[in-house]
């Protein structure tokens, strides 16, 4: 419902070049992932999922330039299982 269209980027491949004083955070459930919001508007561009701990998961639609995507759908309501079977094909 929010838009959010993931594109899982290595964290050695990632730089946020502007506005990280402008990020506000927060952390629920396990506190595994952490959530980054614009403090100015709310928009979530970017964030740490705790599916790929060693990735950040950057929203398409933020992005000043639209990139093709293959999208594949995860079940978050049953997250550990999606999880499984996303590992599962890797």
């Amino acid at each position: 419902m929010t838009g959010f269209l993931h594109i899982v980027v290595p964290h050695e491949k990632f730089e946020l070049v502007i506005g990280r004083d402008a990020l506000t955070s927060y952390r629920f459930g396990t506190g595994a992932a952490e959530h980054l919001f614009c403090r100015h508007c709310g928009v979530k561009s970017f964030y740490q999922p705790r599916s790929h701990p060693e990735a950040w998961s950057v929203n398409a639609n933020c992005l000043d330039e639209p990139v093709e995507l293959a999208v594949e759908k995860f079940d978050g309501a049953n997250w550990e299982q999606a999880k499984a079977n996303l590992d599962a094909r890797d």
